[in-house]
């Protein structure tokens, strides 16, 4: 058994270790992958010839180097089995505020509550292909990651279109007591998603890599709130439909990056 470490200079974002994971899933000699996005860091544990793997890296054109190959034991590779069901838990949360933001925001007419709904979808969406695609066949990863990314794609543009809509056409104040009280709750969720991963004092990589994402989301619902009393302030849509479109944007780039592979 053998453990290389890469430094990708390219990787800041858990959707660069999406498109590492789907682009080495068909060699069957690679145990385990461990990404550590803070540190543009991956460790490969794997059997057999490394020069496959990192030509197959290279590829990806995120600025990939060897920085060294190891010869471990096989007792030395970690074991995931408890980080698997956190990143569940926190899946089920980013998916169950999905729901919750989506309805709410259509029905009090919130592009921002519907933009952040979309970006919890997104985060489901990246912590579902690395733990639902786990022993899949390479074809079904890479069909999983195409059909999210072209869902991602498709309602993002639909989104940003619909803000520049309500932008230049009859201006609809959205209802900021929803806008706050459900992005406050939204905050609560990633908050609490934040506790989880950092009580289990995890060292691993993808561990690390979900605290960053849960930290930017709890940035997002803050910008949504503000929106909201902005709102207030102002008694114009304006600062709702300026959120809203930054995050469909951020969206929109995370699912271009999905569909680069």
């Amino acid at each position: 058994m053998y453990k290389a470490t890469f430094i990708i200079t390219k990787m800041d974002c858990p959707s660069e270790e999406t498109l590492i994971r789907m682009k080495l899933a068909s060699f069957d000699t690679i145990q385990q992958l461990h990404f550590d996005i803070a540190q543009r860091r991956l460790e490969v544990f794997f059997t057999g010839d490394i020069a496959p793997i990192e030509k197959a890296i290279d590829e990806l054109g995120l600025g990939s180097t060897l920085a060294e190959t190891l010869d471990i034991l096989s007792s030395e590779v970690p074991q995931e089995s408890q980080e698997r069901k956190l990143l569940w838990t926190v899946l089920g949360i980013n998916f169950g505020f999905f729901v919750i933001e989506s309805i709410t925001g259509i029905i009090f007419k919130s592009m921002g509550l519907i933009a952040d709904s979309l970006d919890m979808l997104a985060d489901a969406v990246v912590y579902g292909l690395a733990l639902i695609a786990v022993g899949k066949a390479a074809t079904t990863k890479r069909a999983v990651a195409k059909v999210a990314g072209v869902l991602q794609i498709m309602l993002a543009v639909l989104g940003f279109m619909e803000v520049v809509r309500r932008f230049f056409g009859v201006e609809t104040i959205p209802d900021f007591r929803w806008m706050i009280g459900v992005s406050f709750f939204a905050l609560l969720a990633n908050a609490y998603c934040l506790y989880l991963l950092q009580k289990s004092k995890s060292q691993e990589a993808h561990m690390k890599a979900s605290m960053i994402f849960t930290s930017n989301d709890i940035i997002i619902n803050c910008g949504v709130m503000l929106a909201g009393i902005a709102v207030i302030y102002s008694g114009s849509a304006i600062p709702d439909l300026i959120i809203g479109g930054i995050v469909f944007l951020l969206v929109l780039q995370g699912a271009i990056r999905i569909l680069r592979l």
